[in-house]
């Protein structure tokens, strides 16, 4: 039998659930809005403040974590930007530096939402952290969110002093949007010669704003947190009528670089049921295939954000393989 891809007009197959995540993603769909423009407002509302009964952060960590806010400059210096820096508060530097990117779909999210998965490495004494509060569409189009994240990293490895970082001992990492705009600026940072980057870590990465992969048009609306529709309403807010033309940046939409050799080793994992799984499939063998070290990891069952069920076998496996790679980067 000949295999054929579906024609645009259809829903194109996607995966089945994890069947431990089905009652959970129910629960999640009643509580937070498919991202649109009629929900926006209402989503960075949740995404910022949390659903009620959520549990506050002990940045701190029980005192082992210093917490420091310190303010950038943004692209271009036309703006000051918030960072938080999170450092060990034993022992002595310098540390290796995680430079984390927060998600949220272009559109949404702040430099604390995601920041909290990684409040162990300084509290352990592996490494600092820092989050910087990039401007979003669609108030602040591309090439706003990837050249301030740019400028943020520029600027920690150039005050590594006062970061307390070793300025050789550099990775980004990135979750969903967070994920597409590490890559952005991993490519950027290899392009301009700076900073030297010894690994990316890309979460559910946002890579392609062209539509063209069979799990961009597989997640109808209503059935999970970031669908079909939500990917084009976040890609049109950054990008406006140039989504899916032929000028965008490969630093907007990493997936469109022709070049990807001399890229950092590099990490990256996806669930099987959501929109960024083909393209997260398809960068990962682009870049083993110029020659660059490549962990890549497709969890079956897994929706988009899948990672909120902290209780469920999936997630738990996925956080400890993420875990133990993180730990073996820090270590090098």
């Amino acid at each position: 039998m000949t295999r054929t891809e579906p024609t645009p007009t259809s829903l194109p197959v996607a995966p089945p659930l994890d069947p431990e995540l089905v009652p959970p993603l129910k629960m999640i769909l009643g509580a937070v809005p498919t991202l649109g423009a009629d929900t926006l407002d209402e989503v960075r509302s949740i995404t910022l403040n949390g659903l009620p009964g959520a549990e506050e952060v002990d940045w701190t960590a029980g005192g082992r974590v210093r917490v420091e806010d310190v303010v950038v400059p943004g692209d271009g210096g036309d703006a000051d930007l918030q960072m938080t820096v999170l450092k060990p508060a034993v022992g002595d530097g310098p540390w290796p530096l995680i430079y984390f990117v927060h998600g949220g779909g272009m559109v949404i999210g702040g430099r604390l939402v995601g920041l909290d998965a990684l409040v162990r490495y300084a509290a352990e004494g592996h490494a600092v952290i820092a989050s910087l509060e990039y401007r979003v569409a669609p108030e602040h189009p591309d090439p706003t969110p990837v050249n301030d994240c740019y400028s943020g990293l520029r600027w920690a490895a150039e005050n590594a002093d006062l970061l307390e970082i070793d300025v050789d001992r550099i990775l980004v990492s990135g979750v969903s949007a967070g994920g597409g705009l590490a890559a952005g600026i991993t490519l950027m940072a290899r392009d301009r010669g700076f900073p030297h980057l010894t690994h990316q870590i890309l979460c559910c990465p946002m890579l392609d704003d062209r539509f063209i992969t069979h799990s961009s048009r597989m997640v109808a609306r209503g059935s999970a947190l970031w669908t079909s529709d939500s990917n084009e309403f976040g890609w049109s807010s950054l990008l406006g009528d140039r989504r899916g033309g032929p000028e965008v940046s490969e630093y907007a939409a990493p997936a469109r670089a022709e070049n990807v050799a001399d890229l950092p080793r590099t990490y990256i994992d996806v669930g099987s049921v959501e929109v960024f799984r083909d393209e997260a499939l398809d960068y990962a063998q682009r870049l083993s295939r110029a020659g660059v070290s490549v962990d890549f990891h497709l969890w079956g069952g897994g929706f988009h954000g899948y990672e909120m069920v902290t209780n469920a076998a999936l997630t738990q496996a996925a956080a400890a393989t993420r875990h133990e790679f993180f730990l073996r980067a820090l270590e090098r």
